[in-house]
Formats: C-alpha cells, structure tokens, sequence
C-alpha cells in the first residue's frame, strides 16, 4: 500500500528541518531509503497505469465484419484498448484467429477474419 501523500511531505518536511540525511531520514519513519529518495524528487504518487474501458465483445464483433482485414493495433485504436485485449478477446471469446498473408490465395482467404459459428452466433 502507497503512503499518503500527507505522510510524505510530513518526512520531507521533518528531513528538511532536522537536516537529515536520507539514510537517517529512512531509518527515523522505518520506511525505505529508494522511497525517500523518490519523494523527494517527486512527492506525489505517479498515476497508476492508464487503463481504458472494458471491451464490448459485440463491438468487436461489429469491427470484424466491418474490417476484415484490419490489424489489431488498428482495432485497439478504434475501439479504445489495447493491442493485447483485442488479441485475447479475438481469440478466446470470438474464436477468430488468422494470420495475415501479404498476398493470400483466394483459397486459403476464404475463412480468414470471419466469426465462426460457436462465437454465439454474432
């Protein structure tokens, strides 16, 4: 769990007015000597990781028959998360799986980017 940000300046303030070292610093409020030196480049907490929404499969599903041959990175863009949800959702909730082919025969095209029948019928 991440200190409070009360609780850094509260150090800083207590390292500043004492003089103290950041080791000394560290050893007085049993914390460790890498946070202390973090805080005092930066108080503040780093936002945690940016997340986006949750994916809506039948979105998905709507941008596969839109955009057949579409990379994921494009689908992610369009639909706001990332490359690896696409990939995931694709292959474990659509079933859709294929490689692209810089030149495919019509042949081996004929199923690539289509949602087969046991993704619910979407």
């Amino acid at each position: 769990m991440a200190y409070s940000l009360d609780f850094r300046l509260h150090v800083l303030a207590i390292r500043q007015r004492d003089q103290l070292s950041i080791e000394q610093t560290a050893a007085r409020f049993a914390v460790g000597k890498a946070s202390v030196m973090r805080w005092v480049k930066r108080p503040e907490r780093k936002p945690s990781g940016f997340r986006r929404g949750k994916l809506a499969i039948d979105a998905l599903a709507q941008d596969v028959r839109e955009y057949p041959d579409a990379y994921q990175y494009e689908r992610a863009a369009r639909l706001g998360v990332r490359q690896s949800t696409i990939c995931y959702a694709l292959r474990k909730k659509l079933r859709v799986s294929y490689k692209k082919n810089a030149v495919p025969s019509p042949r081996r095209r004929g199923g690539a980017g289509r949602l087969s029948s046991a993704a619910g019928g979407l």
